[in-house]
This record gives C-alpha cells, sequence and structure tokens, in this order.
C-alpha cells in the first residue's frame, strides 16, 4: 500500500531540493524526518513538512501503521518561475528567475 503527500508551488530551488531530498530516499520515514530536521537548508524544512503529511495520510486515511512507513520516492518538479527585474549599470535591467517547485513524496511499506 502506498500513500502520498504533494506540495505545489513553494519557493525553494527544484535543484537545491533534489540534493536535499536524494539522502532520505529508501529509508524510514521515522529516520528521514530525523535527518531532515538537523539538516540545516531551507529545503529540508520544506520536505519534512511534506514528509510528515504523507505519514499523516497514511495513519489517517488509509490506516497504514506510520512505523512501517519507508520512503519509496520523492518527486521534484519545477513550478512556475517569477520573474523579477535587477537595476544594473547604465539605467539597465537584468531579469532574476525566482524558482519554485513542486514536490510530492511517496511511501510504502517495507
Amino acid at each position: 500500500m502506498e500513500t502520498r503527500a504533494t506540495l505545489k508551488g513553494v519557493r525553494v530551488s527544484p535543484r537545491k531540493t533534489r540534493l536535499v531530498a536524494r539522502n532520505v530516499v529508501g529509508l524510514e520515514a521515522a529516520k528521514a524526518l530525523d535527518i531532515l530536521q538537523f539538516t540545516p537548508q531551507k529545503a529540508a524544512f520544506v520536505l519534512r513538512q511534506v514528509l510528515y503529511s504523507a505519514v499523516s495520510n497514511g495513519a489517517n486515511v488509509s490506516s497504514i501503521d506510520p512505523d512501517a512507513l519507508m520512503v519509496k520516492e520523492i518527486i521534484v518538479n519545477e513550478g512556475p518561475s517569477w520573474k523579477r527585474f535587477l537595476p544594473r549599470a547604465q539605467g539597465r535591467a537584468s531579469q532574476v528567475k525566482k524558482r519554485t517547485s513542486h514536490i510530492t513524496v511517496i511511501l510504502a511499506e517495507s
């Protein structure tokens, strides 16, 4: 049995989020939550929230034992980019893309 949770449009770069997500794929959910709690990146805080939501979904909706869940997959896709401008020399402006992410955490029973 699988359970999942999704967070869309979070203001974290997908590339940086994937770096953090690689550390917890394949681990038990409880151990992954502990690792993410002590990881200093902003993406770790966001991933921890989504992972906790997936564990809660499994416990409440599917009646799965939370201790038996493991992180099967974390999918980090690119969301819409916010386009902003930064003033440059001689009256010019350059575009800055503030990237967003769509994060999906899939848990499976071990």
